[in-house]
């Protein structure tokens, strides 16, 4: 039974897999379209920035459809568009088509970031789901790394190597779709759309059946009369709180600087001193890195709770930068100290901001707005994204490394602070518990 959770858990990360797949994949077409393109520098920026923007609306749009449709149909919508973006982009005539079909692709990101995470906490035990819902974070970091290697090995394939790297992608999107006709509906949105009896058929799959019974009692009782909708319900009393933690967290775990170092890393380097032909390696290593320590979150997320990976993370975080930019500061900038100051970065996040953000959003809210405030949320993160994408090449020049990174280091701190006032313990515990305690 534990085994069937797993597995449907794990179908559902595949929204994440290619999540991360589809925002670093452009890493390594970009040196060619430019070329095939003519792109000047503010258009290159546009063709990486475009996704980002087409996932914030995802984000905006996703929540509705998974409160309407269910979380599994809003999945299934999610994967034909990455099948068409996939594609789309791989086979685009002219700019404006490339980046259409890459906002598209955004969209898909933006939803599968929202719907992933609430269909995997609503299937999980209470004891398992920050476990669970942190193999999201493992697909997505796997997608990062998988893009990374894909562009390697397509990169001599033919002139046209860029559409290859693109297109590869609709691979996995089929699957995605294929798989999720496998799995079932989410039951506690089968419960609060009235369709007890379904619930109780998929409930009983990996539970006893008292056990389904007081799920189903447990659901009912937590769900007011019927689910709200509009994102004004979340300035009600009892949600505003809720609501504004899951925005903060969301936007320091982009301003912790983990996307700095993902979308930059080569001009860090570059700036430190390595040659450009060692950035294959790099990047690898940073792969690497980023899957072991967000695999050992899992194991932890569920023993330790939420509430010390995060206190731990920021203040590991925090200090990585402070090293990090005093190399700066001191002009010495041995290429083998920055790229360790790198991977303590990368490891602090990963064991912490990375997956723990993702878990936390998926479950301090009550079920009849889990949709929309998720997506809130998740817009929240994908707008900061934005900003930080934006502004570090700018920061980078006018500040160097040593102010860039401290800035960065006092924001890590300023989060440990925020965890520790403010966030919540949440393992172990119920879905409708924790509906009980956070909106008393």
């Amino acid at each position: 039974m534990k085994h069937y959770v797993l597995i449907i858990s794990a179908v559902a990360a595949l929204g994440g897999f290619l999540f991360g797949f589809d925002t670093a994949v452009i890493s390594g077409v970009n040196p060619f379209i430019r070329e095939f393109f003519d792109l000047d520098e503010i258009l290159l920026g546009w063709a990486n920035s475009s996704l980002i923007l087409g996932a914030i609306l995802g984000t905006l749009v996703a929540g509705k459809p998974g409160d309407w449709l269910g979380r599994r149909r809003t999945l299934m919508l999610t994967a034909l568009l990455f099948l068409i973006s996939a594609l789309g982009s791989a086979l685009a005539g002219s700019f404006t088509e490339f980046v259409i079909y890459r906002m598209i692709g955004g969209v898909a990101v933006g939803a599968a970031s929202v719907i992933s995470p609430i269909y995997i906490a609503e299937v999980a035990p209470a004891g398992q789901r920050g476990r669970l819902v942190s193999l999201n974070q493992l697909t997505i970091v796997t997608g990062i790394f998988v893009s990374f290697f894909s562009n390697y090995l397509l990169e001599q394939l033919t002139q046209n190597n860029w559409r290859w790297m693109l297109g590869v992608e609709a691979i996995p999107a089929l699957l995605f779709l294929l798989l999720l006709v496998t799995v079932p509906e989410s039951p506690r949105w089968l419960i609060i759309n009235g369709q007890v009896e379904r619930a109780r058929r998929v409930l009983s799959k990996w539970l006893s059946e008292a056990e389904v019974e007081e799920e189903i009692r447990d659901v009912q009782s937590a769900h007011s009369a019927a689910v709200t909708a509009g994102v004004t319900v979340l300035l009600k009393p009892g949600y505003r709180k809720l609501a504004l933690l899951g925005v903060v967290l969301a936007v320091f775990q982009q301003f912790t600087g983990i996307n700095v170092i993902m979308y930059y890393a080569p001009l860090i380097f570059e700036r430190a001193g390595f040659g450009t032909g060692s950035a294959l390696l790099q990047t690898a290593a940073i792969g690497v890195i980023n899957c072991v320590f967000t695999i050992l979150a899992m194991r932890f997320v569920d023993r330790l709770g939420r509430r010390p990976l995060l206190i731990v993370g920021a203040g590991s975080m925090a200090f990585f930068l402070f090293t990090l930019s005093l190399t700066f500061f001191a002009g010495r900038l041995d290429g083998y100290w920055v790229l360790l100051f790198i991977m303590g970065f990368i490891a602090s996040f990963a064991a912490s901001y990375g997956p723990v953000v993702w878990v936390l959003i998926s479950e301090i809210f009550p079920n009849n707005i889990r949709g929309v405030a998720v997506s809130v949320a998740t817009f929240a993160l994908w707008s900061a994204n934005f900003i930080v994408t934006a502004t570090f090449p700018s920061m980078l020049a006018r500040w160097d490394g040593g102010y860039t990174f401290l800035f960065y280091a006092a924001i890590n701190v300023g989060s440990l602070f925020f965890v520790r006032a403010f966030i919540p313990e949440t393992k172990g515990k119920s879905l409708e518990q924790l509906e009980s305690e956070l909106t008393a």
